[in-house]
């Protein structure tokens, strides 16, 4: 199973821009085509963030792409075990810390949210990057 932390960023661009690599990903965490690392933290930022009204999304889809990615997901419980540093924004340290818990890379659409001194090894990756590693596996 291919595995790895998505950036907020990441899911809001797959439902505003679905023919891109972030609209691949939204396609392939909602088929279960890959598998999302999530602690309870980046769920419900998932959840807040695309209920806001400035972005216009279905709120039926919204729904049932929460509920493919809730039932899917791997979870972490990464608040205990991991304190991270030297991020420009502290509100991205869960994801960070859930893909340095499950040893997963880190898909975000702002790369300069997780500079290299602050990623302690964590492998961080553009959308398009991620949907490149995978082309030529089976089914994707």
């Amino acid at each position: 199973m291919n595995r790895a932390v998505f950036d907020t960023n990441v899911v809001v661009s797959g439902f505003l821009s679905p023919a891109g690599p972030p609209g691949r990903i939204v396609e392939w965490l909602r088929n279960g085509e890959v598998q999302a690392v999530v602690d309870d933290r980046i769920m419900a930022e998932y959840a807040e963030v695309l209920a806001r009204p400035i972005f216009r999304l279905p709120v039926t889809e919204v729904e049932l792409v929460l509920a493919a990615i809730r039932a899917r997901s791997f979870w972490v419980e990464a608040a205990a075990t991991h304190t991270v540093r030297g991020l420009p924004d502290p509100d991205d340290a869960p994801f960070l810390e859930c893909a340095q818990t499950a040893g997963v890379p880190l898909v975000t659409g702002n790369l300069r949210h997780f500079p290299k001194s602050a990623t302690k090894g964590v492998s961080v990756l553009t959308p398009a990057q991620f949907v490149a590693s995978l082309r030529g596996q089976p089914d994707l």
